[in-house]
């Protein structure tokens, strides 16, 4: 197997509430990108093969970091989250936040009610993600050469989920750590891909760039 680096995009549209209005960088998403991809040619890191998802936020993460000849892949894209949490408010009431310390409660109820399948006509059930993201992750891994992926936090989470075991309540915890633009590797050891590196934003520890160590 060839070892797997996970890119979170660079920060996006914090001010929407759905997906479609997410779904764009800002400015400081691109500096963000543009910071990662400085990084990676300064360190020489290598990375014959290169994918992202579909969506518009992975395609201007991939562009603006400077990589080139991106496979694009669907099953690399982020859950609807703002849809789930829609359906989760008409259906059991449950309030969408408005800030940050709301988001931090919402999003392990979101994903528990989303398992155990208490989320009516979602846009695909919990096993569906997790079964799309083990076979993209797996195909990734059978190819020739180290590859990085730049994909979306709660993706990041359930490769997390796969492969350290991880109960539903603790996705979520690792959901809401994922920094924009940041890090994370998966090494083959034995015959299982493990994590040897999570959360990593090199490209934004200096003095002047710390500002730019967001979440959402």
């Amino acid at each position: 197997m060839s070892h797997i680096t996970l890119i979170r995009h660079g920060q996006a549209n914090t001010a929407a509430r759905d997906e479609t209005s997410y779904d764009r960088l800002s400015e400081l998403g691109h500096q963000q990108a543009r910071w990662l991809g400085t990084h990676l040619a300064d360190t020489r890191a290598h990375h014959p093969r290169v994918f992202c998802g579909t969506l518009t936020r992975h395609v201007e993460t991939a562009s603006s970091m400077g990589l080139t000849d991106v496979a694009q892949d669907p099953r690399l894209n982020e859950i609807e989250y703002f849809t789930l949490a829609q359906l989760f408010e008409a259906q059991h009431g449950v309030t969408i936040p408005a800030d940050r310390e709301g988001f931090v409660q919402h999003l392990p109820m979101t994903f528990t009610a989303w398992a155990e399948g208490r989320i009516q006509d979602a846009p695909e059930t919990f096993e569906q993600f997790e079964t799309r993201v083990s076979a993209a992750l797996s195909e990734i891994a059978q190819g020739v050469g180290p590859a990085i992926v730049v994909t979306s936090g709660a993706l990041i989470s359930m490769v997390m989920r796969q492969a350290m075991g991880l109960d539903i309540p603790a996705m979520a915890r690792v959901a809401l750590a994922i920094m924009n633009t940041s890090m994370h590797r998966l090494y083959p050891i034995g015959t299982h891909l493990s994590p040897v590196l999570f959360n990593a934003v090199p490209h934004l520890e200096a003095p002047e760039r710390q500002f730019a160590q967001t979440h959402l």
